[in-house]
């Protein structure tokens, strides 16, 4: 990531922590970041519903242009555009999301930033560095000790929000094997990053947990 982008994130979390600690700067970051993406996610949702308002449509063109693949997606591509619905607007928040999660992983892992040394790894969630690892606790305390503890207590959380996410998705969701399993990469992911990260994808997974249940109600 370059310097031009990192610097000035790593000045404002720097001074964020000074007051709330650095564990807290990386919960109020990130959900600073999902509020400034909720227009995108409201707009997910907004073509979401027309999809499903339009799928009996969809479906009586690919009964009738199921032989001529071409002219079925040029109708289909006709049908969503006048509605005012892209192709690839379900993937927006997680493309808009993903530059800052590069950036806070890179912030709690570079042992240099712009050229200064990087204090935010100084910075601690319960007595446990903000870049450390998991495999580093267990290494240097073992695995019964307070840093691993803190680890542990993330996984958990990651885990409980991990099955709320996949309790609500519905019985006849395409895909459905895939959509169960996709919230549990978060822990595992997790297991593997710097405690930062970690803290990072629990406040994310939770806000997206949260937002999904309010945007897309299941039905009865």
């Amino acid at each position: 990531m370059f310097d031009f982008v990192l610097d000035p994130a790593y000045r404002v979390i720097e001074a964020l922590s000074s007051v709330t600690g650095g564990g807290l700067a990386i919960v109020l970051v990130t959900l600073a970041v999902r509020l400034s993406l909720l227009p995108l996610s409201v707009r997910v949702a907004r073509a979401q519903r027309i999809r499903t308002r339009l799928a009996p449509q969809v479906d009586r063109l690919r009964t009738r242009w199921k032989n001529d693949p071409q002219r079925l997606m040029r109708e289909v591509n006709a049908v969503y555009a006048k509605e005012g619905v892209g192709q690839f607007t379900g993937y927006l928040p997680a493309f808009a999301q993903s530059p800052f999660f590069m950036v806070t992983y890179r912030l709690f892992t570079a042992a240099v930033i712009a050229g200064h040394p990087n204090l935010l790894l100084a910075q601690s969630v319960l007595g446990v560095p903000l870049g450390e690892h998991l495999a580093a606790a267990v290494a240097g305390a073992g695995l019964v000790s307070p840093p691993v503890a803190v680890f542990a207590v993330l996984l958990a959380l990651l885990v409980a929000v991990a099955v709320i996410a996949a309790r609500r998705v519905e019985p006849t969701a395409p895909m459905r094997r895939i959509q169960l399993l996709t919230p549990f990469w978060t822990v595992a992911v997790a297991a593997f990053l710097p405690l930062a990260a970690g803290v990072y994808l629990l406040v994310s997974s939770a806000w997206t947990t949260a937002e999904r249940a309010v945007l897309y109600p299941r039905t009865a």
